[in-house]
């Protein structure tokens, strides 16, 4: 009798271990300290959800002081470790899609929308149809379930535009939008937009007809605006405090009205430097954990070495070795490296809010607001969506990424 080849060796192999998975369950359990009570759990694992989270007396001692969470879900990420969703040295590839997604598992994100900024209509389309081609690629792992559009509808303001180019700003275009929503296979999920802008009501509505949520965000509307654009189905403020021009009226602005109106949830920038610690800390109590999103609004520099780089508009641009992006010349912050774990910490710090609550402002809140049901807690039935980490001297440690049951980092395999 002939002996079997190397190809049917592999063969009969593969059948074996996937006999062997079969007959197991397919289950996996993860142990730490629960992120909500400090109490030692196993979560068990199986064909890519939790099965069940028990737990349990006592844990290895390697394993003490190790915190297992939900992983955490940026709303907003413009790029990141050199690849940019608008801007960037180069052009916009779905493998660059995935080493960005890559990159940011390292950080404990498991779910994030990659964001786009104003630009060209011809530009936003090209780099929609890209993010529309990958974006159910098997090898992201459902980490990318939508995407968020900053701008262009935005006000031209100096100061309430920010870093937007204002030659591209422009009025609402539901016309404009539905093709780019197209070109993005209508996994378009959410709009930021100024609402005093001409037709920005009608846009709004719209958008909450298409079971699409709308950011109030680089706009200087007046009250009665905010709370119009409320009623007709803005959902929360992008990235509050930011996007605002550094001289204003102290009565009249649109801080207080989006900070008044309960229906509004709120997004804060928490990297230390785009607000100060009273103003994460006025807005966290007025809003609460319940009302507050923790977002990175990360850019392509974030995972970068320190340094001087020249952006598309041919401005200088230095990265800190603490993480800030700022223009050299004027010493202004010209945009965030810092990923979401660098927020959540601050937060903590700043607010003496708990972990449970820090974590649940990364993690249930932009699930609950994106109708994510699948992932955000770890509950039984969910996606299999777990960050493993240390907390050290104040910072986020993370020491394993889990996505759809599936180990995507870890940390002692980098260092192997």
């Amino acid at each position: 009798m002939k002996p079997p080849g190397k190809k049917l060796l592999a063969c009969l192999t593969a059948a074996l271990l996937f006999l062997l998975a079969g007959c197991s369950g397919g289950h996996s359990d993860i142990t730490g300290v629960f992120y909500a009570d400090n109490e030692p759990v196993s979560v068990t694992i199986r064909d890519g959800k939790i099965l069940a989270v028990k737990k349990i007396l006592r844990l290895p001692e390697e394993r003490a002081g190790l915190i297992v969470a939900p992983g955490f879900i940026d709303n907003q990420v413009n790029g990141f470790a050199g690849i940019s969703f608008t801007f960037g040295g180069g052009e916009l590839t779905a493998d660059g899609v995935r080493k960005a997604t890559l990159e940011l598992w390292k950080t404990g994100v498991t779910t994030y929308l990659p964001t786009l900024t104003t630009n060209s209509h011809e530009l936003l389309l090209k780099n929609f149809t890209i993010l529309g081609e990958v974006i159910d690629d098997p090898g992201l792992l459902g980490t990318i379930p939508g995407f968020h559009l900053e701008g262009p509808f935005i006000s031209p303001a100096d100061g309430y535009r920010g870093a937007h180019p204002l030659r591209y700003v422009r009025k609402p275009d539901w016309s404009e939008f539905t093709e780019l929503n197209k070109a993005a296979r209508n996994r378009i999920i959410e709009v930021t937009l100024a609402p005093e802008t001409e037709g920005a009501m009608d846009f709004i509505s719209k958008c909450r007809e298409n079971g699409i949520i709308v950011g109030l965000g680089h706009h200087n509307a007046d009250a009665a605006t905010v709370y119009e654009a409320i009623d007709h189905g803005a959902r929360i403020a992008t990235h509050l405090g930011n996007g605002c021009a550094n001289m204003i009226n102290r009565h009249l602005n649109p801080l207080w009205p989006q900070l008044a109106d309960s229906r509004l949830m709120i997004s804060i920038i928490g990297d230390g430097f785009h607000l100060n610690p009273e103003e994460i800390r006025v807005f966290y109590r007025i809003k609460g954990p319940e009302k507050t999103i923790i977002t990175s609004d990360v850019t392509s520099y974030a995972a970068l070495p320190p340094g001087k780089f020249t952006n598309v508009e041919g401005d200088t641009l230095e990265l800190t070795p603490e993480g800030m992006v700022r223009y050299p010349a004027q010493n202004v912050l010209a945009g965030s490296a810092s990923p979401i774990k660098k927020g959540i910490a601050n937060v903590m710090d700043v607010t003496g809010c708990s972990l449970e609550e820090a974590v649940n402002m990364a993690s249930r809140n932009p699930a609950e607001l994106y109708g994510f049901k699948d992932r955000g807690s770890l509950e039984p039935g969910k996606r299999a969506d777990l960050v493993l980490f240390r907390l050290q001297h104040g910072e986020i440690v993370v020491e394993k990424t889990i996505v759809a049951g599936k180990v995507v980092y870890d940390k002692h395999d980098d260092q192997e």
